[in-house]
Protein backbone atom coordinates (compact mmCIF):
# COMPACT_ATOMS: atom_id res chain seq x y z
CA UNK A 1 0.00 0.00 0.00
CA UNK A 2 3.07 2.66 0.89
CA UNK A 3 4.21 1.62 -2.75
CA UNK A 4 0.49 2.56 -4.35
CA UNK A 5 0.65 5.64 -2.19
CA UNK A 6 3.95 7.22 -2.94
CA UNK A 7 2.69 5.77 -6.83
CA UNK A 8 -0.24 8.18 -6.62
CA UNK A 9 1.62 11.26 -5.14
CA UNK A 10 4.72 11.16 -7.34
CA UNK A 11 2.92 13.23 -11.16
CA UNK A 12 2.27 16.39 -8.29
CA UNK A 13 5.72 15.62 -7.55
CA UNK A 14 7.08 15.64 -10.97
CA UNK A 15 5.07 19.04 -11.35
CA UNK A 16 6.68 20.88 -8.74
CA UNK A 17 10.17 19.37 -9.83
CA UNK A 18 9.58 20.71 -13.44
CA UNK A 19 8.66 24.56 -11.78
CA UNK A 20 11.73 24.45 -9.80
CA UNK A 21 13.74 23.76 -12.98
CA UNK A 22 12.14 25.69 -15.36
CA UNK A 23 12.59 28.55 -12.28
CA UNK A 24 16.35 27.29 -11.72
CA UNK A 25 17.05 27.71 -16.03
CA UNK A 26 15.31 30.42 -17.18
CA UNK A 27 17.31 33.47 -17.43
CA UNK A 28 17.19 36.46 -14.97
CA UNK A 29 17.07 39.88 -16.72
CA UNK A 30 17.27 43.22 -15.75
CA UNK A 31 17.16 46.62 -17.82
CA UNK A 32 19.47 49.70 -15.78
CA UNK A 33 19.19 52.72 -17.32
CA UNK A 34 20.53 54.45 -14.14
CA UNK A 35 23.97 53.02 -13.39
CA UNK A 36 25.48 54.55 -16.50
CA UNK A 37 25.14 57.84 -17.81
CA UNK A 38 25.78 57.49 -21.68
CA UNK A 39 24.60 54.03 -22.10
CA UNK A 40 21.44 50.97 -21.00
CA UNK A 41 23.05 47.94 -18.85
CA UNK A 42 21.39 44.73 -20.01
CA UNK A 43 21.89 42.18 -17.11
CA UNK A 44 21.26 38.83 -17.18
CA UNK A 45 21.99 35.71 -15.42
CA UNK A 46 21.57 32.20 -16.89
CA UNK A 47 22.51 28.59 -16.83
CA UNK A 48 25.47 27.77 -18.83
CA UNK A 49 24.90 26.09 -21.62
CA UNK A 50 26.76 26.00 -24.98
CA UNK A 51 25.47 28.45 -27.48
CA UNK A 52 23.51 30.75 -24.86
CA UNK A 53 25.94 33.99 -25.09
CA UNK A 54 25.00 33.72 -28.87
CA UNK A 55 21.47 33.62 -28.32
CA UNK A 56 21.59 36.63 -25.73
CA UNK A 57 23.86 38.62 -28.48
CA UNK A 58 21.59 38.24 -31.03
CA UNK A 59 18.55 39.77 -29.36
CA UNK A 60 20.59 42.71 -29.19
CA UNK A 61 22.12 42.70 -32.34
CA UNK A 62 18.52 42.12 -34.59
CA UNK A 63 17.34 45.32 -33.07
CA UNK A 64 20.13 46.79 -34.38
CA UNK A 65 21.08 48.01 -31.03
CA UNK A 66 25.21 49.14 -30.71
CA UNK A 67 27.29 46.67 -27.52
CA UNK A 68 29.89 49.21 -26.51
CA UNK A 69 30.89 47.79 -23.39
CA UNK A 70 30.44 43.78 -22.07
CA UNK A 71 31.35 41.59 -19.47
CA UNK A 72 30.82 38.15 -19.28
CA UNK A 73 31.39 35.64 -16.41
CA UNK A 74 30.85 32.09 -15.52
CA UNK A 75 31.02 30.68 -11.75
CA UNK A 76 30.65 27.17 -12.14
CA UNK A 77 27.54 26.10 -14.37
CA UNK A 78 26.15 29.86 -13.73
CA UNK A 79 26.35 32.68 -16.71
CA UNK A 80 26.25 36.45 -15.66
CA UNK A 81 26.12 39.07 -18.98
CA UNK A 82 26.62 42.50 -18.48
CA UNK A 83 26.00 44.77 -21.69
CA UNK A 84 26.57 48.31 -22.27
CA UNK A 85 23.81 48.80 -25.29
CA UNK A 86 23.05 52.45 -26.92
CA UNK A 87 20.43 52.71 -30.34
CA UNK A 88 22.42 53.26 -33.31
CA UNK A 89 22.43 57.14 -32.50
CA UNK A 90 24.32 56.65 -29.25
CA UNK A 91 21.09 57.15 -27.23
CA UNK A 92 20.04 55.38 -24.19
CA UNK A 93 17.20 53.33 -24.80
CA UNK A 94 13.98 54.84 -23.55
CA UNK A 95 11.41 53.46 -25.73
CA UNK A 96 9.30 50.89 -23.38
CA UNK A 97 8.10 48.66 -25.98
CA UNK A 98 12.16 48.45 -26.99
CA UNK A 99 12.69 47.47 -23.32
CA UNK A 100 9.77 44.91 -23.04
CA UNK A 101 10.75 43.28 -25.69
CA UNK A 102 14.51 42.75 -24.74
CA UNK A 103 13.18 41.22 -21.45
CA UNK A 104 11.13 38.56 -22.79
CA UNK A 105 13.34 37.65 -25.63
CA UNK A 106 16.43 37.51 -23.24
CA UNK A 107 13.99 36.06 -20.26
CA UNK A 108 13.16 33.14 -22.64
CA UNK A 109 16.14 32.59 -25.01
CA UNK A 110 16.47 28.79 -24.07
CA UNK A 111 13.30 28.58 -26.33
CA UNK A 112 13.72 31.75 -28.61
CA UNK A 113 13.23 31.59 -32.45
CA UNK A 114 14.55 33.52 -35.56
CA UNK A 115 13.02 35.64 -37.23
CA UNK A 116 10.39 33.42 -39.04
CA UNK A 117 10.23 32.91 -42.94
CA UNK A 118 7.67 30.77 -43.18
CA UNK A 119 5.93 30.64 -46.28
CA UNK A 120 9.51 31.15 -48.06
CA UNK A 121 11.41 28.70 -49.56
CA UNK A 122 15.45 29.65 -48.82
CA UNK A 123 18.14 29.19 -51.50
CA UNK A 124 21.96 28.81 -50.53
CA UNK A 125 24.08 29.58 -52.48
CA UNK A 126 28.30 29.71 -52.77
CA UNK A 127 30.68 30.50 -55.54
CA UNK A 128 34.06 32.79 -57.11
CA UNK A 129 32.66 36.23 -56.56
CA UNK A 130 32.53 38.30 -59.98
CA UNK A 131 31.15 41.30 -61.35
CA UNK A 132 27.76 40.72 -62.38
CA UNK A 133 27.26 37.52 -60.61
CA UNK A 134 24.32 39.22 -58.44
CA UNK A 135 22.99 40.64 -61.52
CA UNK A 136 22.38 36.70 -63.54
CA UNK A 137 21.40 35.29 -60.13
CA UNK A 138 18.14 37.77 -60.11
CA UNK A 139 17.86 37.36 -63.14
CA UNK A 140 17.52 33.69 -63.27
CA UNK A 141 14.73 34.05 -60.65
CA UNK A 142 12.86 36.42 -62.36
CA UNK A 143 12.73 34.41 -65.44
CA UNK A 144 11.38 31.62 -63.33
CA UNK A 145 8.61 33.75 -61.54
CA UNK A 146 10.47 33.32 -58.29
CA UNK A 147 9.86 36.87 -56.24
CA UNK A 148 12.40 37.54 -53.85
CA UNK A 149 11.30 39.03 -50.33
CA UNK A 150 14.42 39.20 -48.06
CA UNK A 151 18.29 38.71 -49.67
CA UNK A 152 21.66 39.05 -48.01
CA UNK A 153 24.76 38.74 -49.55
CA UNK A 154 28.39 38.76 -48.61
CA UNK A 155 32.00 38.40 -50.25
CA UNK A 156 35.40 37.79 -48.83
CA UNK A 157 38.55 37.23 -50.14
CA UNK A 158 37.29 36.62 -54.14
CA UNK A 159 34.38 33.97 -52.86
CA UNK A 160 30.44 34.73 -52.75
CA UNK A 161 27.54 33.55 -50.27
CA UNK A 162 23.79 34.54 -50.88
CA UNK A 163 21.67 33.37 -48.59
CA UNK A 164 18.06 34.57 -50.63
CA UNK A 165 14.13 34.04 -49.67
CA UNK A 166 11.46 33.61 -52.03
CA UNK A 167 8.26 32.96 -52.76
CA UNK A 168 5.99 31.87 -56.46
CA UNK A 169 5.26 35.23 -58.30
CA UNK A 170 1.82 34.82 -59.10
CA UNK A 171 0.70 32.66 -56.32
CA UNK A 172 2.60 34.23 -53.32
CA UNK A 173 2.72 30.15 -51.77
CA UNK A 174 6.53 29.17 -51.26
CA UNK A 175 8.39 27.01 -53.94
CA UNK A 176 7.38 22.99 -53.14
CA UNK A 177 7.35 21.79 -56.73
CA UNK A 178 10.40 19.76 -56.49
CA UNK A 179 10.79 19.74 -60.36
CA UNK A 180 10.79 23.48 -60.45
CA UNK A 181 13.30 23.42 -57.09
CA UNK A 182 15.42 21.50 -59.07
CA UNK A 183 15.20 23.87 -62.35
CA UNK A 184 16.04 26.76 -60.03
CA UNK A 185 18.85 25.02 -58.51
CA UNK A 186 20.72 23.45 -61.78
CA UNK A 187 20.13 27.09 -63.66
CA UNK A 188 21.90 29.14 -60.14
CA UNK A 189 24.66 26.36 -60.32
CA UNK A 190 25.31 26.86 -63.91
CA UNK A 191 25.43 30.69 -62.95
CA UNK A 192 27.64 30.39 -60.17
CA UNK A 193 29.66 27.78 -61.89
CA UNK A 194 30.69 30.46 -64.15
CA UNK A 195 34.08 29.42 -66.36
CA UNK A 196 36.13 27.92 -63.84
CA UNK A 197 34.28 27.09 -60.75
CA UNK A 198 32.41 23.51 -61.54
CA UNK A 199 34.03 22.01 -58.22
CA UNK A 200 33.03 24.86 -55.39
CA UNK A 201 30.06 26.33 -56.68
CA UNK A 202 27.27 24.95 -54.29
CA UNK A 203 23.06 25.69 -54.51
CA UNK A 204 20.47 24.03 -52.24
CA UNK A 205 16.83 24.87 -51.33
CA UNK A 206 14.87 24.36 -48.42
CA UNK A 207 12.06 25.19 -46.49
CA UNK A 208 13.96 25.78 -42.87
CA UNK A 209 13.74 28.66 -40.74
CA UNK A 210 17.08 30.04 -39.89
CA UNK A 211 19.17 32.99 -38.74
CA UNK A 212 19.88 34.48 -42.21
CA UNK A 213 23.53 36.28 -41.28
CA UNK A 214 24.57 33.00 -38.66
CA UNK A 215 23.98 30.82 -41.81
CA UNK A 216 25.82 33.28 -44.26
CA UNK A 217 28.71 32.49 -41.39
CA UNK A 218 28.67 28.93 -41.41
CA UNK A 219 27.92 28.95 -45.29
CA UNK A 220 31.26 31.12 -45.68
CA UNK A 221 33.16 28.90 -43.53
CA UNK A 222 32.23 25.53 -44.69
CA UNK A 223 33.38 26.92 -48.42
CA UNK A 224 36.98 27.74 -45.89
CA UNK A 225 36.92 31.33 -47.14
CA UNK A 226 39.43 32.05 -44.31
CA UNK A 227 41.90 29.85 -45.89
CA UNK A 228 41.97 31.87 -49.11
CA UNK A 229 44.30 34.68 -50.20
CA UNK A 230 42.50 37.64 -50.90
CA UNK A 231 41.46 38.82 -54.51
CA UNK A 232 41.45 42.76 -54.17
CA UNK A 233 42.10 44.56 -50.33
CA UNK A 234 41.12 48.41 -50.51
CA UNK A 235 41.86 48.53 -46.72
CA UNK A 236 45.29 47.54 -44.61
CA UNK A 237 43.22 47.53 -41.23
CA UNK A 238 43.58 43.65 -40.66
CA UNK A 239 42.05 42.67 -37.86
CA UNK A 240 45.08 42.03 -34.80
CA UNK A 241 43.87 38.20 -33.49
CA UNK A 242 45.77 36.61 -30.82
CA UNK A 243 45.75 33.24 -28.97
CA UNK A 244 47.54 32.50 -26.31
CA UNK A 245 47.17 29.51 -23.27
CA UNK A 246 46.53 30.26 -19.41
CA UNK A 247 47.58 27.04 -18.19
CA UNK A 248 47.33 27.45 -14.54
CA UNK A 249 43.46 27.89 -14.84
CA UNK A 250 42.75 25.94 -18.31
CA UNK A 251 41.80 28.46 -20.20
CA UNK A 252 42.78 29.70 -24.15
CA UNK A 253 42.56 33.54 -24.17
CA UNK A 254 41.78 35.15 -27.44
CA UNK A 255 42.45 38.67 -27.57
CA UNK A 256 41.16 41.05 -30.64
CA UNK A 257 41.54 44.49 -31.83
CA UNK A 258 40.23 45.85 -34.57
CA UNK A 259 38.06 48.62 -35.79
CA UNK A 260 34.57 48.87 -34.18
CA UNK A 261 31.19 48.77 -35.95
CA UNK A 262 27.84 47.07 -35.14
CA UNK A 263 27.31 43.45 -34.97
CA UNK A 264 31.16 42.60 -34.20
CA UNK A 265 30.21 41.08 -31.18
CA UNK A 266 27.94 38.69 -32.63
CA UNK A 267 30.00 37.73 -35.77
CA UNK A 268 32.90 36.88 -33.68
CA UNK A 269 30.82 34.92 -31.02
CA UNK A 270 29.45 33.28 -33.67
CA UNK A 271 32.51 31.96 -34.69
CA UNK A 272 33.42 30.88 -31.57
CA UNK A 273 30.12 29.04 -31.14
CA UNK A 274 30.27 27.15 -34.58
CA UNK A 275 33.82 25.91 -33.68
CA UNK A 276 32.79 24.45 -30.63
CA UNK A 277 34.28 26.39 -28.25
CA UNK A 278 32.58 27.69 -25.03
CA UNK A 279 33.07 31.54 -23.23
CA UNK A 280 33.87 31.17 -19.95
CA UNK A 281 35.05 35.13 -19.44
CA UNK A 282 35.35 37.53 -21.82
CA UNK A 283 35.75 41.89 -21.91
CA UNK A 284 34.51 43.87 -24.47
CA UNK A 285 35.48 47.53 -24.39
CA UNK A 286 35.32 50.26 -27.17
CA UNK A 287 37.82 53.50 -27.31
CA UNK A 288 36.31 55.93 -30.34
CA UNK A 289 36.31 53.40 -33.33
CA UNK A 290 38.32 51.16 -32.04
CA UNK A 291 37.78 47.77 -30.31
CA UNK A 292 39.18 45.58 -27.98
CA UNK A 293 38.02 42.04 -26.88
CA UNK A 294 39.66 39.40 -24.93
CA UNK A 295 37.81 35.93 -24.66
CA UNK A 296 38.67 33.01 -22.18
CA UNK A 297 37.71 29.46 -24.23
CA UNK A 298 37.44 25.92 -24.27
CA UNK A 299 36.31 23.33 -26.47
CA UNK A 300 32.80 22.21 -25.54
CA UNK A 301 34.91 18.97 -24.07
CA UNK A 302 36.38 21.16 -21.55
CA UNK A 303 39.92 21.40 -23.28
CA UNK A 304 41.98 24.36 -24.06
CA UNK A 305 43.46 24.78 -27.47
CA UNK A 306 46.15 22.12 -27.76
CA UNK A 307 48.31 23.06 -30.96
CA UNK A 308 49.83 25.98 -33.15
CA UNK A 309 48.30 24.76 -36.18
CA UNK A 310 44.71 24.89 -33.94
CA UNK A 311 45.69 28.84 -32.81
CA UNK A 312 46.30 29.79 -36.77
CA UNK A 313 43.36 28.30 -37.89
CA UNK A 314 41.31 30.07 -34.46
CA UNK A 315 43.19 32.97 -35.66
CA UNK A 316 42.38 33.19 -39.46
CA UNK A 317 38.41 32.46 -38.75
CA UNK A 318 37.96 35.34 -36.28
CA UNK A 319 39.64 37.26 -39.09
CA UNK A 320 37.17 36.15 -41.41
CA UNK A 321 34.20 36.39 -39.57
CA UNK A 322 35.19 40.08 -39.11
CA UNK A 323 36.27 41.50 -42.17
CA UNK A 324 32.89 39.66 -43.92
CA UNK A 325 30.97 42.23 -42.70
CA UNK A 326 32.95 45.42 -43.15
CA UNK A 327 32.27 45.63 -47.00
CA UNK A 328 34.63 48.61 -48.57
CA UNK A 329 32.96 50.82 -50.87
CA UNK A 330 30.14 53.39 -51.57
CA UNK A 331 26.56 52.28 -49.79
CA UNK A 332 23.21 52.83 -52.11
CA UNK A 333 19.90 52.62 -50.28
CA UNK A 334 17.14 51.11 -53.38
CA UNK A 335 13.54 52.44 -51.46
CA UNK A 336 11.02 51.78 -53.90
CA UNK A 337 7.46 50.07 -55.13
CA UNK A 338 8.63 46.18 -55.22
CA UNK A 339 7.91 44.60 -58.57
CA UNK A 340 9.02 41.72 -60.51
CA UNK A 341 12.52 42.04 -61.85
CA UNK A 342 13.07 45.06 -59.97
CA UNK A 343 16.46 43.73 -58.60
CA UNK A 344 17.58 42.09 -62.01
CA UNK A 345 17.18 45.72 -63.36
CA UNK A 346 19.08 47.33 -60.50
CA UNK A 347 22.17 45.23 -60.70
CA UNK A 348 21.92 45.00 -64.34
CA UNK A 349 22.77 48.30 -64.37
CA UNK A 350 25.02 48.05 -61.69
CA UNK A 351 27.11 45.47 -64.53
CA UNK A 352 26.34 47.72 -67.37
CA UNK A 353 28.61 50.49 -65.28
CA UNK A 354 31.55 48.18 -64.41
CA UNK A 355 30.49 48.41 -60.29
CA UNK A 356 30.95 44.64 -58.29
CA UNK A 357 28.62 44.66 -55.38
CA UNK A 358 30.29 43.28 -51.79
CA UNK A 359 27.84 43.14 -50.03
CA UNK A 360 23.61 43.11 -50.53
CA UNK A 361 20.74 43.15 -47.92
CA UNK A 362 17.42 42.92 -49.25
CA UNK A 363 14.47 43.43 -47.94
CA UNK A 364 10.24 43.72 -49.05
CA UNK A 365 7.57 44.79 -46.65
CA UNK A 366 4.21 44.80 -48.52
CA UNK A 367 4.57 46.48 -51.91
CA UNK A 368 7.53 48.55 -50.76
CA UNK A 369 11.17 47.37 -51.24
CA UNK A 370 14.05 48.56 -49.52
CA UNK A 371 17.63 47.63 -50.85
CA UNK A 372 21.18 48.55 -49.77
CA UNK A 373 24.37 47.52 -51.72
CA UNK A 374 27.89 48.42 -51.26
CA UNK A 375 29.80 48.88 -54.41
CA UNK A 376 32.97 49.24 -55.88
CA UNK A 377 34.77 49.63 -59.18
CA UNK A 378 36.25 46.17 -60.79
CA UNK A 379 39.26 46.36 -58.95
CA UNK A 380 37.84 46.47 -55.74
CA UNK A 381 38.61 51.06 -55.61
CA UNK A 382 36.41 53.63 -54.66
CA UNK A 383 33.78 54.20 -57.63
CA UNK A 384 33.97 57.60 -59.32
CA UNK A 385 31.56 59.90 -58.26
CA UNK A 386 30.42 60.35 -61.97
CA UNK A 387 29.38 57.11 -62.19
CA UNK A 388 27.65 57.02 -59.36
CA UNK A 389 25.50 59.98 -60.79
CA UNK A 390 24.99 58.06 -63.95
CA UNK A 391 23.93 54.70 -62.24
CA UNK A 392 21.72 57.38 -60.17
CA UNK A 393 19.97 58.89 -63.20
CA UNK A 394 18.96 55.74 -65.17
CA UNK A 395 17.74 53.66 -61.80
CA UNK A 396 16.30 56.96 -60.46
CA UNK A 397 17.23 60.06 -58.20
CA UNK A 398 14.58 59.88 -56.08
CA UNK A 399 14.94 56.01 -55.53
CA UNK A 400 19.00 55.64 -55.71
CA UNK A 401 20.29 57.79 -53.01
CA UNK A 402 24.00 57.48 -51.33
CA UNK A 403 24.02 57.28 -47.73
CA UNK A 404 27.94 56.50 -46.86
CA UNK A 405 31.44 57.04 -48.88
CA UNK A 406 34.46 55.21 -48.22
CA UNK A 407 36.60 57.79 -45.81
CA UNK A 408 39.00 58.47 -49.15
CA UNK A 409 36.68 59.68 -51.42
CA UNK A 410 36.08 63.27 -50.45
CA UNK A 411 33.34 63.79 -53.37
CA UNK A 412 30.02 64.70 -52.30
CA UNK A 413 28.02 62.72 -54.76
CA UNK A 414 24.10 63.22 -53.04
CA UNK A 415 22.48 66.31 -54.76
CA UNK A 416 19.17 65.59 -52.80
CA UNK A 417 20.39 64.86 -49.75
CA UNK A 418 23.31 66.75 -46.96
CA UNK A 419 26.48 66.94 -47.92
CA UNK A 420 28.77 63.71 -47.18
CA UNK A 421 32.25 63.74 -47.08
CA UNK A 422 35.61 62.56 -45.48
CA UNK A 423 36.01 61.27 -42.06
CA UNK A 424 32.28 61.76 -41.31
CA UNK A 425 29.80 60.02 -43.76
CA UNK A 426 26.50 61.28 -43.60
CA UNK A 427 24.65 57.78 -41.86
CA UNK A 428 20.95 58.67 -42.72
CA UNK A 429 19.47 55.20 -43.21
CA UNK A 430 20.44 54.35 -39.86
CA UNK A 431 17.28 55.03 -38.05
CA UNK A 432 15.10 53.74 -41.09
CA UNK A 433 16.94 50.42 -40.56
CA UNK A 434 15.89 50.63 -37.06
CA UNK A 435 12.37 51.74 -37.70
CA UNK A 436 12.31 48.70 -39.86
CA UNK A 437 13.85 45.88 -37.30
CA UNK A 438 10.86 47.30 -35.03
CA UNK A 439 8.53 46.79 -37.41
CA UNK A 440 9.40 43.48 -38.43
CA UNK A 441 9.17 42.52 -34.67
CA UNK A 442 5.57 43.91 -34.69
CA UNK A 443 6.66 46.95 -32.17
CA UNK A 444 5.40 49.75 -34.54
CA UNK A 445 2.84 50.07 -37.27
CA UNK A 446 5.10 51.52 -40.34
CA UNK A 447 8.80 52.22 -40.74
CA UNK A 448 7.87 54.83 -42.85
Amino acid sequence: MKFNTEDMEWPTFLDEYEKLVFRMTTPRVMIDNSSCSNATLVKIDSARKHGILLEAVQVLTDLNLSIKKAYVSCDGRWFMDVFHVTDLDGNKLTDKRVINYIEQSLGTIHYASSKSYNGLTALELTGTDRIGLLSEVFAVLSDLQCNVVEAKMWTHNGRNASLIYVKESQSGYPIEDSQKIDRIEARLKSVLKGDNDGRSAKTSASLAVTHTERRLHQMMFADRDYERKPVLRTSNDTPMVSVLNCLEKGYSVVNIQCKDRTKLLFDVVCTLTDMQYLVFHATIDSAGDRAYLEFFIRHTDGIPISSDAEKQRVILCLQAAIERRASEGVRLELSTGDKQGLLADVTRTFRENGLSVTRAEISTTGDSALNIFYLTDAMGNPVDSNIIESVRGEIGWSNLKVKELPLINHQTVDRNGPVVGVGGAVLLSLGNIFRRNLYSLGLIKSFS
